[in-house]
């Protein structure tokens, strides 16, 4: 695989790859030297045209981690803002020698276009286009998912598995949220059983072919014990002020989709909380959830350096013809069934949402 554009790209196989070289990469960040030589001397461009702070940090540390030169570019004081295409950015950076460019881009499919336009050779990660996809988002959420919900002692990342059986509830505005697209297809593949909860104003049209069930009520919905519950965050700033008209008012949201302390005191002892970030405390979700002990969301953080890494290694190095592999033992080549395109993915042709 040249680049890593949407996860209905993985097949199940090239997907348990990533999480397990990515528990490979994880391990080694518990070391006090935590910095790996496998990209010494490779080129890595966070190229984006959204503002982003997390994702923008976690893909700069995780090429610093594997020793790669990094460089970051914004579309705030370069010549994008002076209405440089993306053709000619990308042949600038071409000249300039990128190996891997990370694109962040307000249009949908723009990642894709930069890939397969012949402008660049640099392989191409999608850090988030438009409402399309979020790819390493949704790899670090079934990272984490994988690690509570799979692991056990002696294989606590479980390595080799994928979430053959698990429940994973996706809550929120699923209509403007690229990272639920992106969760959709990568839990579909490898097994598990997808429930979207939303009110009907906040799902996309056309969801009835996503390989995920559909439901208006999230009490329903939890009285199911679903084994991950994932909040999405409420995108109001792709809404007009107040809401926009998808929803009567932010208390009614809440008490409809919210996830408060009553509704975690009702999950299974087993179940956790993810949130993509940044959160709404106290619309989709309360403090008390978010601060839980079964909440997640800092370690979802963490667990996206370790997958951006993984990423990278198998996209730049994943042959082991540079530097020596992040842990003991050869890392298998990221293979997939690239050129496929997901149903949740097709559904998005919009520009629209941040993780």
């Amino acid at each position: 695989m040249r680049h890593l554009l949407s996860t209905a790209d993985l097949d199940r196989a090239a997907a348990i790859r990533v999480l397990d070289t990515a528990a490979q990469m994880a391990a080694t960040q518990g070391r006090q030297m935590k910095k790996l030589p496998t990209l010494r001397g490779r080129t890595v461009v966070n190229l984006f045209f959204e503002d982003s702070t997390r994702t923008r940090i976690s893909f700069e540390t995780a090429a610093k981690r594997l020793s790669a030169d990094v460089i970051n570019f914004s579309a705030k004081g370069s010549s994008l803002s002076k209405g440089e295409s993306l053709k000619d950015t990308a042949l600038t950076l071409q000249a300039m020698g990128a190996d891997a460019i990370v694109i962040r881009h307000q249009a949908s499919g723009a990642p894709h276009t930069l890939a397969h336009a012949g402008w660049t050779d640099a392989a191409v990660v999608n850090a988030g286009d438009g409402m399309h996809q979020h790819p390493t988002q949704a790899l670090l959420d079934a990272f984490t998912i994988r690690r509570h919900l799979i692991g056990v002692p002696g294989n606590p990342d479980g390595v080799g598995h994928d979430l053959d059986g698990l429940h994973v509830a996706v809550v929120g505005d699923v209509l403007h949220s690229r990272v639920a697209r992106s969760n959709v297809d990568l839990l579909h593949t490898l097994g598990a059983r997808v429930t979207l909860v939303a009110p009907p104003t906040l799902l996309p049209v056309g969801v009835g072919p996503w390989p995920a069930e559909v439901s208006y009520r999230l009490d329903d919905v939890l009285a199911q014990g679903p084994d991950a519950v994932m909040m999405l965050r409420v995108q109001r700033e792709r809404m007009s002020t107040a809401g926009g008209g998808f929803f009567p008012s932010p208390l009614e949201y809440t008490r409809l989709y919210g996830l408060d302390a009553r509704r975690l005191a009702g999950l299974p002892d087993h179940a956790i909380v993810l949130h993509p970030g940044p959160m709404n405390r106290g619309l989709e979700i309360s403090a008390d959830a978010a601060d839980s002990p079964r909440s997640v969301i800092v370690e979802q953080v963490a667990n996206g350096v370790a997958v951006r890494m993984a990423v990278l290694y198998l996209l730049l190095a994943g042959d082991g013809d540079t530097g020596a592999p992040p842990a003991t033992g050869a890392v298998p080549a990221l293979t997939s069934t690239a050129g496929t395109t997901g149903t949740a993915g097709t559904a998005a042709t919009t520009s629209g949402a941040t993780a």
